[in-house]
Parts: structure tokens; sequence; C-alpha cells
């Protein structure tokens, strides 16, 4: 049975996106990039909601061949074009990468399908996506890159409205004071 995980950056006041929709104030090292590429190697199925999508699509025609990127990126791009995708919109006209298909609405019970069928993991991202997930009590581990900065606005990264108790599993602090927080509900 896989996890449906959610992993986000987040800046020290709860906000994953600024008062703009802006993403660009959260850092994106050298470090921090390998984490992420090492975090999607146990990722089957990618959960998006369409701005999240549209952002990410970015990897199917990122370049694979030598030179063109960093190798860390190159593994990225194939660890991405190499899961599914499924994409949550009711705007989105239609996706425009592989192994990727598009539903309208959010399903509660096929997520849980999709989690009794599925061996490797799942990921869940875009605010409001991930928010349906949690309120459905579906979302079962949570990957939080807390960033050094306090936008005082924007779109929060959890729901209000929304009790749950947590277990920490890890942390990791990299050298620019982001601290990974890993954590696991508990039922």
């Amino acid at each position: 049975m896989a996890n449906l995980i959610y992993a986000t950056n987040v800046s020290l006041d709860g906000y994953m996106e600024d008062e703009n929709g802006n993403l660009e104030w959260s850092i994106s090292g050298d470090e921090e990039f390998a984490f992420w590429t090492d975090f999607q190697r146990s990722i089957g199925t990618y959960l998006y909601g369409r701005r999240l999508y549209e952002s990410m699509v970015y990897w199917e025609t990122a370049s694979a061949k030598p030179g063109d990127q960093p190798e860390v990126m190159r593994e990225f791009a194939q660890i991405w074009r190499a899961a599914e995708k499924i994409v949550y919109s009711r705007t989105l006209e239609a996706v425009s990468s592989a192994r990727t298909r598009l539903e309208r609405e959010f399903d509660p019970d096929a997520i849980r399908r999709l989690k009794e069928s599925e061996e490797a993991d799942i990921t869940i991202g875009g605010t409001e996506l991930a928010g349906q997930a949690m309120s459905a009590g579906l979302v079962d581990e949570y990957h939080l890159l807390l960033n050094p900065i306090v936008l005082g606005g924007g779109k929060r990264a959890l729901p209000d409205n929304l009790l749950m108790r947590l277990e920490l599993l890890g942390e990791r602090r990299f050298r620019s004071g982001i601290v990974h927080l890993h954590y696991r509900v508990i039922v």
C-alpha cells in the first residue's frame, strides 16, 4: 500500500506562495535540489492541481543531454517523466506530458483505491488539492522544507480548521538555513 505524501516549501509563517502567487522566495540551491531529487526516487505517482502541473510540466521537455544541465537536474527530469501524473482541474483543456491523465473532480474514494493498489508512494501538490486530501484524512506523511523567510501573507501551505496529530520522523538542516521536517499522521 502506498503512502500519500504532501511535500512543499513553506515560509516560517506558514505560506507556500507570497501574496502575488510568487514562489521565487524559496531557496533552491544545489543541496536542496539534490534533496528533492533523492526524495522523488520513491514516488510512483504525482497528484497535481492545475497551477503546480503547469510549472512542473517543464520537466517533460527538459534536456537529458549530458552537458545541457547539471546531472542532478537530468536525474530529476528522468524521474519525473517516468512517474504517473494525475492533474485535477476544471479549466485545463488538455495535458501536455506523457503518462498523465486529467481529472475534473477530486474523488476521495478514487484516491483511497489508488493508495491501496500502488506500491510506490504518491505525492500530492497544490494547496487546494492537498487541502481536500487532508480534510478527507488521506494524507499519511508531510515533508515540509521550512524556509528562513517571513512572507506576511499569501497562500497558506496548510488549510485552516484542520486538526491532526503528527509524529516527527526526521529532520535535516541545510547550509542555507532551510530545515526539512518529516512527519507522519498519527491515527
